[in-house]
């Protein structure tokens, strides 16, 4: 027990002003109060009362003359070995337009204090005490890559101390680090943060730092809604600055982390797909029904709005993302669809001026492509023959009959239906008109064959592009 006498310790103001003594002595007034006899009922209040008792007069004999602003090294020239352990508890946030990570941690730091050691038989049997960490002295670890701009709050843990002098220290930690985050692949990407642990002013000659286990342990991890944590594997280095002569231990800890996709593919990348491929649709409607414009129009409008919202859900980068650049292929090709569309409507709705086709364009197109693509006329066999030519245009000026029983002079017969010219004019201009309406009525179907098969052609290579980069892009999530 604590007695003095009235008056023994009359500087107790000039023994409180000295630097650490009013920490020890808080630490021995609670191990007092911890290990009294009346705190203890029952048989074991003698026992405990003597534990209590020891564990003052270990604490006693420890921190007597004891300092915790140097370190704790017999040799002054001798380097201290610190190990460092990292437990992932949890991903707080991860700020991809800041590039800062932010994550839960719990870091061990443990060290062989020269000066802090004692055999157990003395003290009956005690061979460790918990202790505040402010009487003992501490590593200066810090995160070398933190972006936070406050400074870290001091861990007020306690420390474990063993009689073989190792001394553990278990703090939790809440740290900010800076990150390079790469989306070129978003929203199938993967990115790895460092973390890098080492001595602020003690160099390698001082303090030594090693990692305690090859990676930081993941067994209390709490999963993250949008990262799937791959490892957290932990490397050593030894580094030269060139403010200073010495070279400085650190550890870095590389977080592996990979997104999970299902929610940008479910909101973002399948509607896409989706409108994307209505628009090879449009060389399939009907000319007639003016509807071929329209329809690539709106799949462009559609897309345009999924646009912004990606533009608002990414985060910015140098590159451009993987869904971005399916998105600007996407527009474009439907942008060249619906280009295309008006070229082939135009063809459709030839002007009664028309030419034929060419001779090219009826053997290459109305000919070998027609039959591969199976564009055929009603009632017309799938690769059938094509459309027999156009018979040339007849002659606006008929040749005059003449009549019956007559070689060459006039025709004897009054009524004769030679002697009527004008009938006979107007007959033939009639008969050559109708010939030339059913020419060119020929002619324009022609043509609108030929629209035909160059919209089947487009459709197959448009539906074929769309569903090839869609398949591209899915493949990433699978």
């Amino acid at each position: 027990m604590l007695k003095w006498e009235r008056g023994q310790f009359s500087n107790v103001s000039k023994l409180r002003a000295c630097p650490g003594v009013k920490e020890r002595l808080g630490v021995l007034l609670t191990i007092r109060t911890c290990f009294s006899p009346a705190a203890a009922p029952g048989t074991a209040s003698g026992s405990r009362a003597a534990e209590g008792k020891l564990a003052q007069k270990l604490l006693h004999d420890l921190f007597t003359n004891y300092t915790s602003a140097l370190r704790p090294v017999e040799d002054t020239d001798q380097a201290l070995n610190v190990t460092l352990d990292v437990t992932l508890s949890q991903i707080i946030d991860m700020d991809e337009r800041n590039q800062v990570l932010t994550l839960y941690l719990w870091i061990r730091q443990e060290w062989a204090d020269a000066y802090l050691h004692w055999e157990p038989e003395v003290y009956g049997g005690l061979d460790s005490i918990r202790i505040p960490s402010s009487l003992v002295w501490r590593p200066d670890i810090v995160l070398y890559n933190k972006a936070d701009t406050q400074q870290p709050a001091s861990a007020s843990t306690n420390v474990v101390l063993r009689h073989d002098g190792r001394v553990r220290w278990d703090a939790p930690a809440i740290t900010r680090s800076s990150c390079r985050v790469d989306v070129a692949a978003f929203p199938f990407d993967s990115q790895s943060c460092r973390l890098t642990f080492g001595s602020w002013t003690h160099g390698g000659h001082q303090l030594d730092l090693w990692p305690g286990a090859p990676g930081a342990r993941l067994a209390d991890f709490v999963e993250n809604v949008e990262w799937r944590v791959l490892g957290m594997p932990a490397r050593r280095s030894v580094v030269t600055y060139g403010c200073c002569s010495e070279p400085y231990p650190d550890v870095t800890y590389t977080l592996l982390l990979q997104r999970r996709a299902a929610a940008y593919v479910a909101n973002l990348l399948l509607p896409c797909v989706l409108i994307s491929l209505l628009a090879p649709l449009a060389f399939h409607l009907p000319a007639d029904s003016g509807e071929k414009v329209s329809l690539g129009v709106t799949v462009l409008l559609a897309l345009t709005v999924f646009q912004l919202l990606l533009a608002e859900n990414m985060p910015p980068a140098e590159s451009v993302p993987l869904i971005g650049k399916y998105y600007m292929t996407t527009m474009a090709l439907v942008t060249a669809s619906t280009a295309l569309t008006i070229l082939i409507m135009n063809l459709h709705y030839s002007g009664p001026g028309v030419r034929p086709v060419p001779a090219w364009a009826q053997t290459l197109l109305l000919g070998y492509l027609a039959r591969g693509l199976c564009v055929r006329e009603r009632g017309e066999a799938c690769g059938g023959s094509q459309h027999p030519p156009v018979p040339p245009l007849p002659s606006m000026h008929p040749k005059p009959r003449l009549g019956p029983g007559s070689g060459a002079g006039p025709c004897p017969e009054p009524r004769c239906p030679c002697h009527q010219e004008a009938l006979l004019r107007h007959v033939g201009a009639i008969a050559v008109a109708c010939r030339s309406h059913r020419a060119a009525q020929r002619l324009r179907g022609d043509w609108k064959r030929l629209a035909r098969v160059v919209d089947r052609f487009f459709l197959a290579v448009f539906f074929a592009m769309v569903l090839a980069m869609s398949l591209l892009v899915l493949g990433h999530a699978i």
